[in-house]
């Protein structure tokens, strides 16, 4: 029995990495992953414009039904519309660019610091291996002599043995204040505010007012109406390519994944490529905010295994000291040889 934990991350498009350990003798899994939001259309009519910012207010029922249309016309939802109109309001820069920018500010603002936060709880957990591994061979040896001296059977002894690891392991983490639960805190944050985000810029672009006029304008080059879906499919295609390669980052640095592992990397990219044409059916709004977001998303995570913030953070796991030569050697390795 391996007392080891076993670190998996994924890389669900549009949102940051989901890590979680595992291990056969305990097991604290990070959060689901979650899909795309789809958007329906003609679900139900828009009324009763409001005048904060110039954002409408969605009236209490007869609108929408069911519970996309309760989740269309929420706060949250609310709170992202003037958000984003604000963003416009004080930039005066076009719609596709205000876009851009809010999506750049929240990223920053708001999941960066998180993602700080994560990488630092999963640092911690990993250094802890070597003395889970120490503490638990160990505590097989005690087992082992308490079991002779009591007669247990091999199933009372390999009981106790899972107890006590669990509780040493639990004080551990509590000693270096790192349960790997904590590492998942950025996706119960990142996950409403995409979702929150992507309703808000659907409710603008179908709203019949003097936004939508302005998104309609407010696009560029091959889009320049952000409420109609983007007729080329460059950005769908775009957001497909940064998923996979988001995904493929991740794949790369897993030595020996596990059968679970490699189930779930396939799962992902087949979510990718199935992102592609959800994208091409939404507003040209939604697809280029998805396509930024995992765009920085990807930026993020990248600069994140940059050696100088490993430095920054004081990370106490060894590091390699030329991360991305290291990546991609292995992509070379994987896909051209």
């Amino acid at each position: 029995m391996s007392p080891g934990l076993r670190l998996t991350c994924f890389a669900p498009p549009g949102l940051p990495a989901i890590c979680c350990y595992t291990s056969r003798v305990r097991t604290t899994s990070g959060v689901r992953t979650t899909s795309g939001v789809r958007t329906t259309s003609g679900l139900g009519t828009l009324s009763s414009l409001g005048t904060w910012s110039g954002v409408r207010r969605l009236s209490g029922g007869s609108g929408s039904a069911g519970w996309y249309g309760g989740l269309a016309e929420s706060a949250p939802v609310h709170l992202c519309e003037n958000f984003l109109v604000s963003v416009h309001q004080a930039s005066g820069l076009p719609w596709w660019l205000s876009i851009v920018m809010a999506t750049l500010s929240v990223r920053t603002l708001i999941t960066l610091p998180l993602a700080v936060y994560q990488t630092i709880i999963i640092a911690k957990v990993e250094a802890l291996q070597v003395e889970i591994s120490e503490l638990a061979k160990r505590l097989r040896y005690e087992v082992s002599l308490r079991a002779r001296e009591r007669g247990w059977t091999e199933r009372q002894s390999r009981l106790q043995f899972k107890k006590n690891l669990h509780r040493i392991i639990s004080q551990l983490y509590i000693r270096d204040n790192c349960h790997p639960f904590k590492a998942s805190l950025l996706v119960w944050v990142q996950l409403p505010l995409w979702i929150s985000l992507s309703l808000a810029l659907r409710n603008l672009s179908v709203d019949q007012s003097a936004l939508q006029s302005g998104l309609t304008a407010g696009g560029a080059l091959w889009f320049p109406d952000l409420t109609l879906p983007d007729p080329t499919w460059i950005i769908p295609v775009c957001l497909g390519l940064t998923n996979l390669f988001i995904v493929e980052v991740f794949s790369l640095q897993r030595v020996n994944p596990s059968g679970f592992q490699r189930f779930m990397t396939n799962i992902i990219r087949a979510f990718s490529v199935l992102m592609v044409p959800i994208a091409a059916s939404v507003p040209s709004s939604m697809a280029l905010y998805w396509f930024t977001s995992s765009l920085i998303g990807l930026g993020q995570n990248l600069v994140l295994r940059s050696p100088m913030i490993h430095k920054v953070l004081k990370l106490r796991t060894h590091r390699s000291d030329s991360p991305y030569r290291d990546l991609l050697a292995a992509f070379i390795n994987k896909y051209c040889k």
